[in-house]
């Protein structure tokens, strides 16, 4: 009797043995969906995404159609699309080995980005990204700081997604350099250094532009519609990203050294852009440094950092003097 009272007893300790091993080893197991559920439901309706990286922290708020940044600024339209594309849609590329994670990121102490993604006030998902260079998709994500990690990615994108998660307001902010209205200006300067006597200025007197020298001589006999042409051009002058590439050493050499172009723009409320333009270089097949011929580095005094602009966006400020007279 004793023997079949007691195997129910046992039977139940080895079950409970079991459940206790299995909810110790789940997080490190390369399966199931408490490891490897990254991405939210598609029809999941997200309205807030926060973000914590070292002492930093970012929250996206969507508030009346629009993506806020931290209830203050609007952020960019195309980067927010596309972090909720990446949300929903990212699938695992790869598993993590232990030896890859502690080579790449323990081993270089790299900090984990930690993200969590509401819909309304109820948290959908909550996990951990590790950027990194180590893979074209620019991450490792873990669901749980003991989990199995995992190379997440966007099918059909060759992009690197890691980028996407980041605190930096900067990376939030539009991509936009000047987005000024014709009537806003108050005068416009464009300084080359290598002609100097093609800068000149636009002066703005009521609903009339006018053309000076670079010392402010008033010019004669100009085409005022090209005049008027160019200062419509201010309205949308993007920039293509931030030059997250550089070093301090690398920012402070390229800032200390004169630009190719300088733009000052004035708004009739006294607020002034200065728009310093450099060449770039980049790397060629051979290993060489080389002028790069479609895009250069940039920086205004409104911050320290420094953006990579497009030939494409920018050349139609890049007139000289002689523009503005019939041929």
């Amino acid at each position: 009797m004793k023997r079949r009272n007691g195997f129910p007893a046992y039977f139940l300790i080895l079950i409970a043995c079991i459940a206790v091993l299995f909810f110790l080893f789940r997080q490190r197991f390369p399966f199931g969906k408490n490891n490897t559920a990254f991405a939210v439901e598609e029809k999941t309706d997200i309205s807030r995404i926060a973000f914590f990286e070292g002492e930093k922290k970012l929250v996206l708020i969507r508030k009346e159609g629009e993506w806020i940044i931290e209830k203050d600024t609007v952020a960019r339209e195309e980067a927010v699309l596309f972090l909720l594309k990446v949300l929903k849609e990212m699938k695992i590329k790869s598993p993590v080995t232990s030896e890859m994670f502690l080579e790449e990121i323990a081993g270089k102490k790299t900090e984990p980005v930690k993200v969590h993604v509401y819909d309304g006030r109820r948290l959908r998902k909550s996990y951990f990204v590790y950027r990194t260079f180590s893979n074209a998709y620019g991450n490792i994500m873990k669901m749980k700081p003991h989990s199995k990690p995992f190379i997440m990615y966007v099918p059909g994108y060759e992009t690197n997604i890691g980028e996407y998660f980041t605190a930096s307001r900067l990376f939030w902010r539009p991509f936009i350099v000047f987005n000024f209205l014709p009537s806003e200006i108050d005068h416009v300067y464009l300084y080359h250094r290598n002609d100097t006597a093609s800068s000149f200025r636009i002066v703005s007197a009521g609903r009339n532009l006018f053309l000076q020298s670079r010392n402010g001589r008033l010019l004669q006999n100009y085409d005022t519609v090209k005049v008027r042409r160019y200062i419509s051009y201010f309205a949308y002058i993007p920039f293509e990203r931030w030059a997250t590439e550089l070093d301090d050493v690398k920012k402070k050499e390229i800032k200390s050294s004169e630009p190719l172009y300088r733009i000052e723009v004035k708004n009739r409320k006294g607020k002034i852009i200065n728009l310093s333009v450099w060449e770039k270089t980049k790397i060629a097949g051979n290993g060489a440094d080389i002028t790069d011929t479609d895009r250069v580095w940039a920086g205004t005094d409104e911050n320290e950092e420094i953006f990579v602009m497009r030939y494409f966006d920018i050349d139609p400020l890049l007139k000289r003097k002689s523009y503005f007279f019939d041929d």
